[in-house]
């Protein structure tokens, strides 16, 4: 055949391909030829064909439903090598296919995304296709005339001074392909800036994340184990299952650092760490409270903490604690809200429930609600500074720390109590509580909790659920004077007549 009959048939197959990722990996590479890099490879890993698959089946179902897919793993499993052939094939599929690929660091891109771009595209076993579309530092794009500006994939470094570089990824009625690589460390301003690409209508979109699961927070957790997981099709890849990972290196790691190690959950099993080095409070101790069942008696005091915000992104929260229940009583949450009117609303609440106290952030409009609740004859109101001194707190059973405020000092006590405390299973609450992040204060003793202002700058929501919550641990509560069952399916919390824990012991005081 001559170069031109080759090229027609070529350009023939890649329309045939449109669709079918998969095809055209086992197509446009030499897989088992003698002479090449392939010879000993029959194709992609089975993770790997399994992904590919998926996205050409929901293309064919339907080609203008946004496709969200993330992938996190432990090492080695081929990462690199799935984003190289989805750029080739989005690219040389589509006319004027359009992309980004981004990492978290510019020095990803250049050292192991881009190279192993480069050692896919001068694999493609047909020559024409090279002559199509050409690779160069940042960038693949169409040779053809008055396309290389529309028909193109860039590499552009993630910075949270530059998110508008993500807001203009639009293609209508064509294809646009967005690929996170390490995505963990991804903030999540960059994913908000980004989805706003999915809006076009009539248009192929496909948003893929990979990554290895190094933080135990973050967008890339949230959309593989957290609030956004039933949003986006999403896998965690163990690297003992991959046929190309070295399996020695991964037994020395698990003799070394052990089964269950943070180390083997993220570099072996492509799990999530129970908590970072810096995180506060650990994803496993809060699972484990969303799971639990807790005993209930009715001397345990019904304590109020109220988390204020006025307007923006942030909402305020009354959380509702009786004992080590934080599940029975369901909690509200207001948006827009002014001071008046959620006073008055938590003041409805209180006359129903009857807290021994009401513990409220004073702090932003919070000052306002504690003076309307006090003149509307609501008692046992109480109001907290975050920013005030903080005492020492029971960090662990028998284990007491010294905190820098009195933010610090709730949070450390309410830390202690979800070892045995249950919570709502709800994974905005989880976010919260495993959200911040914690250091020390000049001293280099005390406990520092993080502020909300940076974890905004990292890309984290306020934790007005989590500081809610933090707040019914303000200050110690007497027990109430009986001492039947609480039963809290009850009406308003009424308490079932009989006694169970007569003969118990209890403690002066009761968190």
């Amino acid at each position: 055949m001559t170069p031109d009959e080759i090229r027609r048939e070529v350009i023939s197959d890649l329309g045939r391909f449109a669709h079918d990722p998969l095809g055209f990996v086992l197509w446009a590479f030499p897989w088992g030829v003698e002479g090449t890099s392939l010879a000993n490879e029959d194709g992609p890993d089975v993770w790997q064909r399994e992904q590919l698959q998926a996205i050409g089946d929901d293309l064919r179902a339907n080609p203008h439903k946004p496709i969200q897919d993330a992938t996190a793993s432990g090492h080695g499993i081929g990462k690199s090598s799935q984003v190289s052939w989805l750029i080739l094939w989005a690219l040389m599929t589509h006319e004027d296919t359009r992309g980004v690929v981004t990492a978290n660091t510019e020095g990803q891109l250049r050292t192991k995304t881009w190279p192993e771009l480069s050692k896919w595209y001068s694999l493609l076993q047909f020559d024409c296709l090279r002559d199509m579309f050409v690779l160069e530092a940042t960038s693949i794009h169409s040779t053809e005339s008055g396309h290389e500006r529309t028909w193109r994939i860039d590499a552009i470094p993630w910075s949270e001074r530059n998110t508008e570089a993500f807001a203009g990824l639009h293609n209508a009625g064509k294809r646009v392909i967005l690929l996170f690589d390490e995505a963990s460390s991804i903030i999540d301003p960059i994913w908000d800036t980004a989805s706003g690409g999915l809006t076009d209508a009539g248009t192929e979109i496909l948003w893929l994340a990979y990554g290895n699961p190094t933080r135990n927070s973050g967008r890339f957790r949230d959309v593989i184990v957290g609030r956004f997981r039933n949003q986006w099709r999403h896998r965690m890849i163990d690297g003992r299952n991959v046929k190309r990972t070295n399996k020695d290196q991964l037994q020395t790691w698990i003799d070394t650092y052990g089964e269950d190690s943070d180390f083997v959950r993220v570099r072996v099993k492509g799990q999530f760490p129970s908590r970072s080095s810096s995180q506060f409070i650990g994803t496993d101790l809060v699972q484990a409270a969303r799971k639990r069942e807790v005993p209930m008696l009715a001397s345990d005091p019904l304590v109020f903490g109220v988390d204020c915000a006025r307007f923006g992104d942030d909402h305020s929260t009354l959380a509702i604690r009786r004992g080590r229940d934080k599940r029975g009583i369901a909690w509200r949450q207001w948006e827009d809200q002014d001071a008046m009117t959620l006073a008055g609303d938590i003041a409805l609440e209180a006359q129903r429930w009857g807290p021994a106290a009401i513990f409220v952030d004073a702090g932003n409009i919070g000052a306002a609600v504690i003076d309307r609740l006090r003149q509307l004859g609501v008692e046992n109101v109480y109001e907290i500074w975050f920013g005030g001194k903080g005492r020492d707190a029971e960090w662990a059973t028998g284990i007491r720390v010294k905190t820098k405020n009195k933010r610090a000092e709730m949070w450390t006590t309410m830390r202690s109590w979800l070892a045995t405390g249950a919570i709502p299973d709800e994974d905005n609450l989880e976010a919260d509580l495993t959200g911040p992040e914690y250091g020390y204060g000049a001293d280099q003793v005390s406990i520092q909790l993080e502020s909300k202002k940076d974890m905004k700058a990292r890309g984290m929501p306020s934790p007005d659920d989590g500081d809610a919550l933090a707040l019914t641990f303000a200050e110690p509560i007497m027990p109430v004077e009986n001492s039947f069952y609480y039963n809290p399916a009850t009406e308003l919390g009424s308490p079932k007549q009989y006694d169970r824990y007569d003969e118990l012991n209890r403690p002066s005081y009761v968190h």
